[in-house]
């Protein structure tokens, strides 16, 4: 089992960026393929974005693409994602999410094949 700390959400502007931080304890990061999601009120968890074990793959939303950037710091036991030109529908809850997995250039999407959680950090994108 891995502990996972978010961090970095806010009060933003459209257009302007955040970078989310989620720091790993517990077990060795790089068994871990990560993941961001997010959860909107009224609306299910969805998948944002994610990184295989080895970082060589990942998986963005349609909805983020080319605007959010996820990447891993093995050194630090640290899994980012920065976000660009944010706009209001991105107003949500953001998870960090881990999956130990023996593929190493996986990046799961969906939220039954992660198994350890992190406490949820708030973003808020106003027009």
């Amino acid at each position: 089992q891995v502990q996972l700390v978010e961090s970095g959400g806010g009060l933003v502007q459209a257009g302007d960026s955040l970078r989310l931080s989620c720091a790993a304890s517990g077990r060795t990061f790089s068994s871990y393929a990560m993941g961001w999601f997010r959860q909107a009120p009224g609306k299910e968890r969805e998948i944002v974005a994610a990184i295989s074990r080895s970082g060589g793959s990942a998986y963005y939303a349609e909805s983020v693409k080319g605007r959010f950037t996820i990447s891993g710091d093995n050194a630090k036991n640290t899994v980012y994602l920065q976000m660009n030109s944010l706009k209001p529908e991105d107003t949500a809850v953001y998870y960090c999410a881990a999956r130990s997995s023996p593929l190493t250039d996986y990046a799961a999407r969906t939220r039954r094949e992660y198994s350890d959680w992190g406490q949820g950090t708030q973003v808020t994108v106003s027009s």
